[in-house]
Order: C-alpha cells, then structure tokens, then sequence
C-alpha cells in the first residue's frame, strides 16, 4: 500500500489576540448597553407580547448584531444546520426560488441534507477559478442568491471566502453564509463583508447545546422571527444568557488555540513524533493539524490516543464540553475529495491544550499501537 502525500492548503487567516480581545470589547460594550439595571442577571421565558420571544433573548440578539456590525440577528434552537436553514428558509426559499450559486466541492453532510430538504437546484462554479465564478455572477439569468462555506469544503481551496461575498454582492446577488468554525476564528464573517446572512452554531462557541443565530439583513431576521413564532421554538432566555457569557470568553481563548494549533503542525512537520512523517494546518472543519502517519493506522489512532487521555471524538468541534487536544479520523466531507488519506492520516486539534500536552499524548498514543 502505497502512502499518500498531504496536500498543499491554504489555512484562512486566524483572529490574533490584537483582534480577539476587539471582539470580546464590543461583545462587552453591547451588553453593558442592552443589559442595564441589572438585567443580566435576569431571564424570562415566552412569547412576550410585540416581541414574539423573551425579552432577554431579543436583548441578548441586539448585543450579538451589533459586535458583527449586522443589522439584526435570530437566535434560534437546533445550532448551526438550523440556523443555515432558517437563512435559507427566510431568504431564497421565502422569495421563491430555490436556485443556489455554490462551491463545486463536496457539501458539509448535513448541509447536503438541508439542500436536498429544500429541493435546491444546484448552480456550481469553482469558487478557486476566479475568471468561472466572474462569469457564473455575469449572467443575468443567474441564481439570484449565492451560498458560501467559509471554511474549506476541500483540502486544496485556497479562495478568499470574504472576496467571494463582495463580489457577489457587487454582482447584485445575495448572499447567504455558512459560518460555523469560522466565526471567532477568523477576522471577521461574512455579514461583515455585505452577505445577508451569516448563519453559525452558538454551541461551538461554548454556549449552550443546540443554539444557533442567524445574523443579517432586517427583512431576512424579520421573516425568520415571523416563522418562528411558537413558543416551543423560542431561544429562552437563560439560554440565550448562557451563550452570551460563553461568547465574552472564546475570543481570547482561541487565539491562543491558534497560535498553539500552529505550534503543533511546525514540529510534527519537524519530525518531532516518530510515527508522524508530515504535517500541515488546514481549516478541515475547525482549524487543525492534518498529521499524515508513517504506517496506515489512522482507524486506529484515535481509540490509542483517547486511552492516554485524548478526547475520543469531538462534541461540537469547540464546544465547551471539549477540554483535551482530540485526534480524530478526517470528516466525511474532506474524505469525499481525499478517500486515499483514509487510512493515513488524522485531524489533530489542541483543544484547550496546549502544544507540548497535544504533542506528548500523540507520540504516547503511536509508541501504544507500536508505530516508529
């Protein structure tokens, strides 16, 4: 068997610490304006009369649209997929059409099973091919609606996702963007840079389990509010709490994450673990370290490394159940592009830890199976 090589990625840009602690300043600011009288430490439940939802979630949304600079926001219940098909449901599919301008590139699983539930007609274009994507946005009788992963849906996307929301919307299209594993993590996020909607999961930002927001235009929210009216479906308002003092944490804290995430891919690349043969950082969901092993292991790898002390699979990919550094088997989507790196490679992510804790439990887990 015949080992493969990694491929050359081309990792997004990482919130540094400069800009982290940016963030965590507007996230305070916003509610220290939205929470006053002591109302943070207060959270009622329902549908509020002229609200349709608790006050303390619509005060909690404020804080959230206005440290992204967005114009509204929609907390919602099912995390990230609902939050994508809330977007979705509010913008193309409640103006009718159901044609989507996407990356010729593998969706993320539940993502495709969004699309498919919404009976998409699948416009793609190669989001690397600039010249394809400035034809496919020329067209006048183009989808008038573009969706976008942020992070990579293949190994070898090296295209700015940020660019392709500006030039669609210079193109006169909407826009409406899959965040999650990017938000925090980069910069800034696609409603940042003219998209409609910017759709992630609160829950891999430490919040609570299955709240997500859709961030964006008023009449997007405002539909999505409408058709979220029951009270069953309402964010509540500890949640909604509950996510907001999670969030103030997680910049900072992946900064950190990042510059450590770094540090790991640099000296497994070195050669520092016997076992390891290469490395490099790829945004394969979450920024990581792909480590490609020495011998086909990979299937294995990850129940050696949970038996040191390694998270054994990943929770929300950065939810704050996760504290150990994780090695786990590719997703499903990268493999779709890569089935040959099945068997020899692994997704390593710090988690809380930091280098040299990621580093001593990977080299433990291969001296376990017997790799050198």
């Amino acid at each position: 068997m015949t080992r493969p090589a990694l491929p050359s990625t081309a990792p997004l840009p990482a919130t540094d610490l400069d800009q982290a602690f940016a963030l965590q300043q507007r996230l305070v600011a916003g509610v220290a304006e939205a929470f006053p009288d002591g109302a943070m430490f207060r959270a009622d439940v329902g549908v509020v009369p002229g609200l349709g939802r608790p006050e303390t979630t619509a005060r909690a949304e404020r804080v959230l649209a206005a440290a992204f600079d967005a114009p509204a926001a929609c907390l919602v219940q099912g995390a990230g997929t609902a939050a994508i098909r809330t977007a979705l449901s509010a913008g193309p599919w409640a103006e009718g059409d159901r044609r989507l301008l996407l990356h010729d590139a593998p969706d993320y699983s539940t993502t495709a099973t969004t699309l498919s539930d919404g009976a998409v007609t699948a416009v793609r274009v190669d989001l690397d091919d600039a010249a394809a994507l400035d034809e496919a946005l020329a067209d006048p009788d183009g989808p008038a609606w573009v969706f976008v992963q942020h992070t990579r849906q293949r190994l070898t996307d090296s295209f700015d996702p940020t660019a392709v929301v500006e030039a669609a919307v210079r193109a006169g299209r909407r826009v409406v963007v899959d965040d999650n594993y990017a938000v925090v993590r980069t910069p800034t996020i696609g409603v940042q840079h003219g998209a409609s909607a910017s759709a992630f999961s609160l829950f891999k930002l430490h919040g609570p389990e299955g709240v997500g927001v859709v961030l964006g235009d008023q009449d997007l929210v405002e539909r999505a509010h409408r058709a979220n009216y029951s009270g069953g479906g309402q964010v509540q308002g500890a949640q909604a709490l509950a996510a907001l003092q999670a969030l103030v944490m997680v910049p900072l804290n992946w900064a950190v994450q990042a510059r450590e995430t770094r540090r790991v891919a640099e000296r497994l690349a070195a050669g520092e673990v016997p076992g390891v043969v290469d490395a490099v950082l790829a945004n394969a969901q979450d920024l990581c370290v792909l480590a490609l092993l020495d011998e086909p292991v990979a299937a294995d790898l990850p129940a050696r490394a949970a038996s040191v002390g390694a998270a054994p699979f990943p929770v929300g990919s950065n939810s704050r159940h996760e504290i150990t550094p994780m090695v786990y088997r590719l997703s499903s989507s990268t493999l779709a592009g890569r089935p040959d790196l099945r068997d020899w490679a692994v997704r390593v992510n710090p988690m809380r830890g930091g280098a040299d804790l990621t580093i001593d439990l990977l080299r433990r887990a291969l001296d376990r199976g017997g790799v050198s």
